[in-house]
C-alpha cells in the first residue's frame, strides 16, 4: 500500500524533476542493467554495449557522428575530445567513441583481469568510464 508521503514523494519527484520512483530504482540498478550476464562483473564488451546505447541517445540529430557540444563537456574535457577525433574532423563517430570507452575501461581495470566488479566500477579510477556510459 502506497502511503501518503511516498505518494506525495512520487509526485514531488516527477514534478520536478521528470521521473517516477521505479525510474529511479532503475538509475541505481545501472551496474546490473549493464551486467547482461548476472555475473556480477563487467566486461570490456558490455561496456561498450551500454556505452553505444549512450551514443545512440546522444546523438539526437541522427547523423551517426557526435560533436563536442553533444558529447559534452562533463563526458570529455576539450583535449580529451581532440585526442579521440585522429580524423580531426569536429566530431565524434560511434568508433572513434568506443575507442575511448576501451582505453578508460582499461584504466580502470587496475587489476589487468579484464572485468570490473561493483566496487571497481564506482571507485574514483573509473569515473571517467562512467561519464561515458551513463
Amino acid at each position: 500500500m502506497l502511503t501518503r508521503r511516498a505518494a506525495i514523494g512520487c509526485v514531488f519527484t516527477t514534478a520536478l524533476f521528470g521521473f517516477t520512483q521505479p525510474a529511479l530504482a532503475a538509475r541505481g540498478a545501472s551496474f546490473q542493467a549493464i551486467d547482461s550476464n548476472s555475473d556480477g562483473k563487467l566486461d570490456l564488451e558490455e561496456a561498450k554495449k551500454a556505452a553505444s546505447a549512450k551514443f545512440d541517445s546522444l546523438d539526437r540529430n541522427r547523423t551517426g557522428t557526435l560533436t563536442r557540444r553533444e558529447v559534452g563537456r562533463l563526458r570529455l574535457s576539450r583535449k580529451d575530445f581532440t585526442a579521440a577525433d585522429p580524423d580531426k574532423d569536429g566530431t565524434l563517430s560511434k568508433d572513434e567513441y568506443l575507442a575511448i570507452v576501451e582505453q578508460r575501461f582499461k584504466a580502470a581495470d587496475t587489476k589487468q583481469q579484464g572485468t570490473l566488479t561493483l566496487s571497481e566500477f564506482n571507485s574514483r579510477a573509473a569515473l571517467p568510464l562512467r561519464r561515458l556510459i551513463y
